[in-house]
């Protein structure tokens, strides 16, 4: 019998351990699969892709025991050879090949996609359809590795906030926001809904834990077939009593952003290299309020309101360009928004009940979190229900939370997709959406 006592060095090493190497010359043994093989004659240039990055293997004939014709692209292989530096090089590093061993091959000579060239150009559509394939690019693969640092950081940041991770259920009785906008399926012959946001959840989870969190995808069965709307996507959401105001719930999120930044700008600037990315400044944000800043840019750009009630995606560029040139912010909290545009939930104003201690964040002109106050007090909760026309049915559990006592509380969500969209300055949210679920997506 064997037993097993923890993670099991390998004799292959990954590129950062080759980088540290101090012995020029030493013989090494890596893995990875074939990126893209250039071929010069004599001496031929194998570059394989690791999850660090690309590494270069040298084959020379004479020097390898085997024909470099039993490589191909797409290819699996283990080499053996003698690590030797070079500045140009991937990473000022590459391998004289002197053994081979063939992990798997394609069964598919011809790859669907030029994955080996810096920018794959061709259509959204084609990416999508061979997603596994072209996430293989080194830029699109990037793409993620952006996305993985802020989702990490807004991990670690709350964790030292003290905020608990927790996991809500997906399939619910009743949506949390309301509307149309809902998945229904049949649970066991009931009648059931694909979870709008976790907002129930973590409103009850406040009363236990205090401050929360969750990174987990929501579903919006909105019939939009545009640049920035999927129906499937991962929301960042954290809830957190014993507020004093919502403005509370915006001072965190900022801190998110500074601790994401400092972060990304650390460990993943490889990828901003790749990406080309300039981190946007967030020492500070500015905040303004919802019929002001409507105001401000309807007088300075000759727009013309057409709904008083909401943003209009036109007026989210817009406001983004005027706190650019205004405060020279890419980022923008929109406050107290119109009661009538917010769920039951949100806190009136009380200095003017039309509106409500709620915002959005927007970056780069587009919407990327909703949040603010939540009614804490059960009497002024169900009067909001009833005002609104609206049945308590199905949310009895969450009601019930309110009746034994609740402090002050409010949170939000980001829509971690469309934020790393403006951050890497892409155009469609599809580009930073792994595998997307819109109107006509369901595969891969």
């Amino acid at each position: 019998m064997d037993y097993l006592t923890g993670v099991q060095p390998k004799e292959t090493l990954e590129i950062s351990e080759l980088m540290e190497q101090t012995v020029q010359g030493s013989i090494v043994k890596v893995n990875g699969a074939v990126h893209t093989i250039r071929d010069m004659g004599t001496v031929a240039f194998v570059i394989l892709r690791k999850r660090e990055g690309l590494l270069q293997c040298v084959y020379e004939e004479g020097t390898a025991d085997f024909d470099l014709k039993e490589i191909q692209e797409a290819a699996t292989i283990e080499v053996e050879g003698v690590l030797e530096a070079n500045e140009k090089a991937p990473n000022g590093i590459e391998v004289r090949m002197e053994k081979l061993r063939i992990l798997s091959e394609p069964a598919d000579e011809m790859m669907p996609l030029a994955i080996s060239k810096w920018k794959l150009n061709t259509s959204l559509e084609a990416k999508l359809n061979y997603r596994s394939i072209s996430l293989r690019n080194i830029r699109e693969r990037a793409k993620f590795r952006i996305q993985e640092g802020l989702t990490r950081a807004f991990r670690d940041f709350l964790y030292s906030q003290g905020f608990t991770e927790i996991h809500t259920p997906k399939i619910g009785a009743k949506g949390a926001e309301g509307g149309a906008n809902i998945f229904k399926l049949e649970y066991f012959h009931r009648p059931a809904v694909l979870a709008q946001s976790p907002q129930f959840y973590k409103q009850m989870m406040v009363g236990v834990f205090d401050r929360v969190f969750e990174t987990a995808p929501v579903f919006r069965a909105e019939k939009h077939n545009t640049k920035r709307h999927l129906n499937e996507y991962t929301s960042l959401d954290f809830e957190m009593g014993y507020i004093d105001g919502f403005e509370d719930i915006m001072a965190m999120e900022t801190g998110f952003l500074q601790y994401a930044m400092e972060l990304l700008d650390k460990e993943y600037a490889k990828e901003l290299k790749i990406l080309g990315v300039t981190l946007p400044k967030v020492d500070q944000i500015p905040a303004v309020p919802f019929k002001e800043i409507k105001e401000l840019v309807a007088e300075k750009y000759g727009h013309k309101m057409r709904n008083p009630f909401d943003l209009e995606p036109e007026e989210e560029v817009l406001i983004g360009r005027y706190a650019k040139e205004e405060w020279d912010s890419d980022f923008v909290f929109v406050t107290h928004y119109p009661s009538k545009k917010r769920p039951f939930y949100a806190m009136d104003d009380p200095e003017d009940t039309r509106y409500t201690l709620s915002f959005d964040l927007l970056f780069r002109g587009l919407e990327i979190t909703t949040g603010g106050q939540r009614i804490h007090d059960y009497k002024m909760l169900t009067e909001k229900i009833a005002a609104r026309g609206m049945s308590e049915e199905g949310m009895e559990q969450y009601l019930a939370t309110f009746k034994h006592g609740m402090p002050p509380h409010g949170g939000l969500g980001i829509g971690l997709e469309r934020l790393t969209m403006q951050l890497i300055g892409e155009d469609n949210v599809r580009e930073t959406t792994l595998f997307p679920r819109d109107l006509s997506r369901l595969e891969p």
